[in-house]
């Protein structure tokens, strides 16, 4: 594969006035249209969240133009290639929060929260009895997770302190917590202390940044990623296997010939139930079903990408 794109996935929690806020905004617009970057970042007053794409040399000066903005030097980037840019622009939402749990009053601090490398992680999962949880979202542990790993089985992260609430845990226990990129687990990790789980610990870099050092490691399958990649394999390259399902925005591997017009597609296997989505686009399940909306009852909104 002619990896030509660059990609990175990065985070900080740091806090900003609505100000602030409204400056960084700006000068990353600036420097993203000055470098020819794509791609999608969140901000809030709690920090940045991203994940842009660009040419190698256009990436590592935006990387620069990152930290200098957020007058930090402590951002960890997260690094892959392919060869076809996985967003068609750039662009910044300003939100509540970075990552949604739904409480504002959590602020990961610059500390590093007991943080395990995937060095440190390997070695207390070879050694030690843990209880090893997945915060990640259902359609995300569909498509890999580690080895003995807990899927809670939530549809959107702000529903993790619920499944904490009826887990029951056993609070003597170790715990540890990973993600796609680490994010998930600032917030989760410090949702578990204040419940009186003194002994957690999260994948620093999380899914990530260990597909970086151990390729053939523990984790087993692919890792769901918010871009057009749908997913990436253990050598953090674009999946071969699945596509974003026409549908729901799921990701999709069951291949099909479209009932409408013939061509040949991808979709997930919830939707594949559905006679009348068996085909390559909403718009020929709208032809299929006589164009009338109201046949479609199990299509969904294609997710957003983020």
């Amino acid at each position: 594969m002619d990896n030509k794109i660059k990609v990175t996935a990065f985070y900080k929690f740091i806090k900003l006035t609505p100000e602030n806020l409204s400056a960084v905004k700006e000068q990353l617009e600036s420097s993203a249209g000055n470098l020819g970057i794509s791609g999608l970042i969140i901000l809030a007053q709690e920090g940045a969240n991203g994940t842009v794409a660009g040419s190698a040399e256009g990436l590592e000066l935006f990387k620069i133009a990152v930290t200098e903005i957020l007058t930090t030097k402590s951002v960890i980037f997260k690094d892959s290639w392919t060869s076809k840019n996985p967003f068609r622009r750039f662009k910044i939402k300003v939100r509540d929060e970075i990552v949604s749990l739904g409480n504002t009053d959590i602020f990961p601090d610059q500390i590093k929260n007991h943080h395990l490398t995937p060095t440190e992680w390997n070695k207390v999962l070879e050694e030690e009895d843990v209880v090893l949880i997945d915060t990640r979202n259902w359609y995300e542990t569909a498509v890999g997770v580690f080895e003995n790993a807990i899927d809670p089985n939530i549809k959107a992260f702000n529903e993790f302190p619920e499944y904490l609430d009826e887990a029951n845990i056993p609070k003597e226990k170790k715990v540890l917590m990973y993600c796609t990129g680490g994010i998930r687990c600032e917030k989760a990790l410090i949702e578990m202390q204040q419940r009186g789980y003194d002994n957690v610990y999260q994948l620093e870099g999380g899914i990530l940044k260990y597909l970086e050092e151990y390729p053939e490691g523990k984790f087993k399958g692919e890792c769901f990623v918010f871009d057009h990649r749908v997913s990436i394999d253990s050598n953090l390259q674009p999946s071969k296997k699945y596509h974003l399902c026409a549908h729901c925005g799921d990701p999709g591997e069951e291949k099909l010939t479209c009932s409408n017009c013939g061509a040949l597609g991808k979709i997930c296997s919830r939707c594949a139930q559905n006679p009348l989505l068996r085909t390559c686009s909403k718009n020929c399940s709208y032809h299929l079903a006589g164009c009338n909306p109201e046949n479609l009852q199990n299509s969904k909104t294609l997710r957003e990408l983020e």
